[in-house]
């Protein structure tokens, strides 16, 4: 009896070391230090990251930043946007020079495992696909055969685009830039025949230009499968946990129904899963190394996942789709809080 207690005792003493020491996480401790997040983004691409009139940074990618600091936080605001190329972000997050990359980026089997990256969740489910001049005549993508084809290096857009040709039996002559401003300016100057990146990023190209966007097309072929989304670097296992269930908390609020403009109200309502969303039971956010109102802070102040899609991403003309919660026929499934 008195074994089977002490072993009892050992056993419990050591969960709770082991919960400790999970609940360390280098990462958090210096954005606390430093007081705010470092959040690397696109350079610009409407809807997803861009600096509006005012600087202000907008779109769904940059509202998983604004997420995350609502939850370490209590404050959206504490965030600073690094802008990246595709070339540069990586490196620019395995150097610690940004504290998460939220930047319009596929998980793929390679990033995941070779780049000391831990994908965290997808927060947009893409493919890529071709945009043109209406002016060429087109109307598929296999027509492109001998076209010229605008493209930026160091994506997965590069080698699907080779793949896609060379299944297809078809030539093409990719014309390939660094930037994304430099690389859709020599599409839209007739420097090459088509444009490819993912379908949504194509959406935002062609709402730069105003009353010219008619003008363009995006063919109906989608060519991959870009699911698109946070990281973080590797070994920080509660830092990725963080960002992870900060997706997963705006789309569960979402599901429950909880919005910026009603969460407060909601607050009181006696359903469990409520309760344990916003803090009031289950102190679900010491596990994460947060207050307890965590994710009411991140509906609170950022929104849940229908109120940023719509807010950045349904301007674009893109309508929810695969993107639609799975209870309406869509792909975006949370794990529950509890």
């Amino acid at each position: 009896m008195h074994i089977w207690k002490g072993l009892a005792a050992g056993i419990v003493l050591a969960i709770g070391s082991a919960g400790q020491a999970a609940a360390q996480s280098p990462t958090l401790d210096a954005i606390k230090a430093r007081g705010q997040l470092i959040c690397g983004v696109n350079t610009g691409l409407a809807g997803f990251a861009a600096p509006d009139s005012q600087g202000n940074w907008r779109g769904i990618d940059v509202d998983v930043c604004r997420g995350v600091a609502a939850a370490i936080f209590g404050d959206a605001s504490k965030v600073r946007y690094v802008p990246t190329t595709a070339q540069s972000r990586f490196t620019a997050l395995q150097s610690g020079e940004v504290d998460m990359l939220s930047r319009n980026t596929t998980w793929t089997l390679s990033r995941d495992t070779s780049l000391g990256l831990d994908f965290t969740g997808v927060n947009f489910y893409d493919g890529q696909g071709f945009m043109v001049k209406k002016t060429l005549g087109v109307s598929s993508a296999k027509e492109l055969d001998g076209a010229t084809v605008c493209v930026q290096p160091g994506t997965t857009t590069e080698l699907n685009l080779t793949d896609w040709f060379r299944a297809n039996n078809l030539q093409f002559s990719p014309v390939v830039i660094e930037k994304l401003e430099e690389v859709n300016a020599a599409f839209f100057s007739g420097r090459c025949d088509a444009l490819t990146t993912d379908v949504s990023g194509l959406a935002a190209v062609r709402s730069t230009q105003g009353a010219n966007a008619e003008q363009y097309v995006i063919l109906p072929e989608v060519i991959s499968k870009e699911p698109l989304g946070p990281a973080v670097r590797q070994g920080d296992a509660r830092f990725a946990d963080i960002v992870r269930w900060t997706l997963f908390a705006m789309l569960n609020a979402e599901e429950l129904g909880l919005t910026s403009a009603n969460i407060d109200e909601k607050a009181n309502d006696p359903n469990p899963d409520i309760q344990r969303f916003v803090g009031k039971s289950g102190d679900l956010g010491k596990m994460l190394g947060l207050e307890n109102n965590w994710a009411h802070n991140i509906v609170k102040l950022v929104g849940n996942y229908g109120e940023i899609f719509e807010r950045n991403v349904t301007p674009l003309g893109i309508q929810r789709g695969v993107n639609a919660l799975w209870t309406k026929g869509g792909l975006q499934y949370a794990p529950p809080i509890r």
